[in-house]
């Protein structure tokens, strides 16, 4: 599982015109399964994107994690992080996990996110053609992985 978040000051995810999920401040992470992608995955990533400390303490360091400041949460799944790009100029997608096992694992993250998460979590639309709208704070982004 591969996760490319971002410390925003807001975010939004717009699909045929319509806002299908928001945040204020906090994270947004695109997320992409990768084939044997499971349980685990979701419960390491889901720790990680809790924990990872990002956001700025008193002293101006990135001392803090969401989980200590509060901040929303915006999950969107993005099959492309998974591609193979190591050869020619065309990307391949054999790396990234079929939609139906996708689906699967991408949903069982949303739900523990909201499970523990009670500030918030929202996200994108699952395969659909998604427009998504950020204002990256610093800019703070970070490429997280879980085998």
């Amino acid at each position: 599982m591969i996760a490319v978040i971002q410390r925003v000051e807001s975010a939004r995810v717009d699909v045929e015109g319509e806002t299908v999920g928001a945040i204020g401040a906090g994270l947004l992470a695109l997320v992409a399964i990768e084939p044997g992608d499971g349980e685990a995955q979701c419960v390491r990533m889901l720790e990680r994107l809790r924990g990872y400390r990002v956001f700025s303490d008193s002293e101006g360091k990135m001392n803090l994690s969401l989980a200590d400041t509060g901040g929303g949460l915006l999950l969107v799944s993005q099959f492309t992080l998974a591609a193979d790009t190591r050869k020619g100029m065309r990307p391949s997608f054999t790396t990234a996990a079929a939609p139906a096992e996708a689906t699967l694992w991408f949903d069982r993250l949303v739900a523990l996110a909201r499970a523990v998460h009670v500030p918030g979590v929202e996200t994108g639309r699952f395969g659909a053609h998604m427009k998504v709208h950020l204002i990256n704070d610093g800019p703070v982004t970070f490429r997280l992985e879980v085998r």
